[in-house]
């Protein structure tokens, strides 16, 4: 018994809070004091009795802790020894006295200061057979910890033997394990019954043990595995001088001198070369077994598969060319020539850049089908790489070698699956590329599709140029607005509009039809033939679209139809006419009544809009309440569409004795336009004329011509501006069944050479230059209509207000 664990522990002790770490009584421990109300409770303490109450906060992240977080049982300890530190810390050296158990905080301030007991140990009953077997125990596994744990010296082993006392045991045992964390030792200090502490101990002793002996067993493997690999290193070497010595050579030798030979008649270039031959010296010189061996192997046949001079022979057979482009795709004139041209150039120039095309369409128009075309016009190999959704600039560009798994870019793969220097390349959906932490696909894209740059391109795996020169690039977008100014600019851009009810029905029968008929075992013309009258039902009224997807999965339905009446025993000829379209595909999605139906009150006009689909008719609605100068615009309608709504009230207003409209209209009235499908945003100038129109329409009472569409930006001064997208738009409004559209005068180039003859014949198109022309036109009479006729004169009344009052 010491002198220090008789002393007789005072009602009161000043309180030291210690964080993550838990005292002992009969333990030694070092502390370092750094926190104010700390050094001021150490000089109160080594002025008096040395006596100190140590206690453990519950969170070691709280700063200035109060009663609350602190654990209620702690060690009164002994300070035996301070040192001052230079940056005016203390370092104490204290010895745990007793366990006692705080009652009541008495002071807080300048340090805590608390009422206490003693908390006296329940020591085993003498002769308890239990109490004997957990201290024995306990003692055994703290000697095997100390023997497996590097970090604990031996001579912790022997000072627990010499231990007799239970209570005291338990304490050092638990004092000297740094595994055991703060709030287990918290636990075994609360503890006064000395049995059930000695319980909870062994429990935790012999988790400790069995991680110990599982972790030394595993270092055990891992030196015997690496005596393994030394062992088998020495005796490749002595084989290796044995094979040295009779002449042979091993089975390594000869892969690397194979690997050297590949190189060799791979044709790369100097650079490449260089760099192969290097990383092969580099793996001879490696064991087999090391991991950078596998990544060097990988390298070099990625190095070697890669089509350094190999290319196809292109077919500059410009007749055969034409002949294949047009078996494979009706229209899409402008494709076909670019192409034809290129050939000629190609043919006449053999050593010239190959272009950077970008295909620009609405889906289901056959931009990637003519790719395949292409290549095939060509004699090339095709390789195609969706770009839709990549946002990592590896997947372009590749990865450094020096990431696990790493792999060359797409473009890299895409070589070597051709298997040829000059395949065509689609990139397929460049408008939908991404762009997050990892980078941006479409500036790692700038390299590739720039034919200054793309002769030196360099991937991160392969790191050696390559030559890109000689592929064909061809990209596709339905739209060029999300696509990089920079990107946009490397490409030669080709449109590719929708295609007229003409064109449908003639794509339909020579390639619609026979694929699905094959697809769905049927012959056609034996068992399944449509009637013309069916197929323009099928375009006019079942589908609204540019392209052909949704016009070959109605012919699929059609023909599942009759796959199904074959089936079930029924195996005559099936007539597809338009009874038949009726009765296997129900009632029709689209009717061409609507347009009268929803034109019919005033203040409804029809407006045309150019979508990533193609193109569509929107209908701009105005109502007009009572109320005072409020206008009120919905439909998710854009900044853009909203100002040229503001301009039209703007013109309306200044123009209204003109229109035979009240002038003072607007100091009564709310006006609200209105342009359906709320869900979806629209936006852009181009409604201008159809906003005009409508709020005329509802002004004067007089409802707009029902077979009337148009489109046009308009001014202040009342003149009508050109805007885009014209054949996407007239070809919208023709299967809408539209019969007249108003477009601005400057379009006129547009219309006359993107729109196609056909559809120009069939329809009636008013090229105004002014909102006048318009107003005056929308209004006129139709056959079989009870409305007054806007003539020319009130056509000139309204471009001339001066004349107003004659009529």
């Amino acid at each position: 018994m010491t002198a220090e664990s008789t002393l007789m522990l005072p009602d009161l002790l000043s309180i030291l809070p210690l964080r993550d770490t838990v005292l002992f009584p009969q333990a030694v421990l070092p502390l370092a004091v750094a926190r104010v109300p700390s050094l001021r409770l150490v000089d109160d303490a080594v002025g008096g009795s040395r006596l100190i109450g140590v206690v453990t906060q519950r969170d070691p992240a709280v700063e200035e802790p109060g009663p609350e977080d602190l654990y209620p049982v702690g060690t009164a300890a002994l300070i035996h020894k301070v040192l001052k530190q230079p940056d005016g810390t203390l370092r104490l050296v204290v010895q745990g006295i007793a366990r006692f158990r705080v009652l009541e905080i008495v002071q807080r301030e300048p340090f805590l200061r608390a009422r206490v007991e003693e908390v006296a140990e329940v020591e085993a009953s003498a002769g308890d057979l239990e109490g004997e077997a957990l201290t024995r125990s306990a003692a055994g596994l703290f000697q095997k910890i100390v023997a497996l744990a590097p970090t604990l010296p031996d001579e912790l082993a022997g000072v627990a033997l010499n231990i007799a006392d239970p209570g005291r045991l338990s304490d050092v045992i638990a004092a000297s394990l740094p595994t055991l964390g703060s709030a287990a030792k918290q636990e075994l200090l609360e503890t006064a019954d000395v049995k059930l502490r000695l319980q909870k101990l062994v429990a935790a002793l012999a988790k400790e043990t069995e991680v110990l002996e599982l972790g030394s067993k595993i270092q055990s493997q891992v030196q015997s595995e690496m005596s393994k690999n030394q062992r088998e290193y020495y005796l490749r070497e002595q084989m290796k001088a044995i094979q040295k010595e009779l002449g042979e050579g091993d089975e390594r030798s000869q892969e690397i001198e194979e690997l050297r030979g590949k190189i060799e008649a791979a044709g790369m270039s100097e650079e490449a070369r260089k760099e192969a031959l290097r990383e092969l010296d580099r793996l001879a010189k490696m064991p087999p077994a090391a991991a950078e061996c596998t990544v060097t192997r990988t390298y070099l046949d990625w190095l070697i598969a890669l089509p350094w001079q190999k290319e196809t022979a292109d077919q500059l057979d410009i007749a055969r060319a034409r002949e294949i482009l047009d078996e494979d795709h009706w229209g899409l004139e402008k494709v076909k020539d670019r192409i034809v041209e290129y050939l000629a150039v190609k043919k006449i120039r053999p050593g010239g850049k190959d272009p950077i095309l970008c295909f620009v369409g609405p889906p289901g128009v056959g931009k990637t089908s003519i790719g395949k075309s292409i290549a095939r016009a060509l004699g090339r190999r095709f390789v195609r790489i969706s770009l839709g959704g990549i946002r990592d600039e590896a997947e372009i560009r590749g990865h450094r070698r020096t990431y696990i798994g790493a792999l060359p870019g797409q473009i890299v793969q895409g070589l070597r699956r051709a298997g040829s220097k000059n395949p065509v390349f689609m990139l397929d959906e460049i408008d939908k590329l991404g762009m997050d932490f990892r980078g941006d696909p479409a500036s790692a894209l700038l390299e590739v599709l720039d034919p200054e740059q793309n002769s030196t391109f360099r991937d991160h795996y392969v790191d050696v140029p390559f030559d890109l020169s000689k592929a064909l690039f061809i990209t596709t977008a339905n739209i060029l607005d999300p696509v990089p100014p920079a990107l946009r600019d490397r490409m030669e851009v080709l449109e590719l509009p929708g295609y007229t009810e003409e064109e449908k029905v003639a794509i339909a029968r020579r390639h619609l039809i026979p694929k699905q008929t094959a697809e769905h075992g049927l012959v056609a013309g034996e068992q399944i033939e449509f009637t013309e009258d069916a197929l323009r039902l099928l375009i006019r009224n079942y589908t609204r679209e540019a392209g052909l997807r949704k016009l070959e999965r109605e012919i699929a339905t059609l023909c599942r139809k009759v796959a199904r009446r074959r089936a079930e025993g029924q195996d005559e000829q099936v007539i597809v006419s338009p009874a038949v379209v009726g009765e296997y595909l129900g009632a029709p999605t689209y009717l061409h009544e609507e347009l009268e139906e929803r034109t019919r009150v005033p203040g409804v006009a029809v407006g045309l809009a150019w979508t990533a689909a193609g193109g569509d008719i929107l209908f701009v609605e105005a109502i007009r309440m009572k109320g005072g100068k409020t206008l009120t615009l919905t439909g998710q309608l854009g900044d853009v569409m909203k100002e040229s709504a503001q301009a039209a009230l703007s013109w309306v207003r200044s123009h209204a004795v003109d229109l035979a409209i009240p002038s003072n209209f607007w100091e009564s009235s709310d006006i609200h336009f209105h342009v359906p499908a709320g869900a979806i945003p629209k936006d852009g100038p181009s409604a201008g004329v159809t906003l005009v129109t409508a709020l005329v329409s509802l002004l004067r009472g007089r409802s707009v011509r029902p077979d009337l569409a148009m489109t046009g930006e308009i001014t202040l001064s009342g003149r009508v501006l050109p805007v885009g997208g014209i054949k996407e738009k007239v070809l919208a409004a023709k299967r809408a069944g539209v019969k007249s559209v108003f477009l601005p005068k400057r379009n006129e180039k547009n219309l006359l050479e993107d729109v196609p003859q056909t559809v120009r014949d069939s329809m009636t198109f008013h090229l105004v230059d002014t909102i006048a022309e318009v107003i005056g036109l929308a209004f006129a009479e139709l056959p079989g209509r009870a409305e007054p006729v806007v003539t020319r004169e009130v056509v000139e009344v309204l471009a001339d207000p001066a004349s107003a009052g004659r009529n």
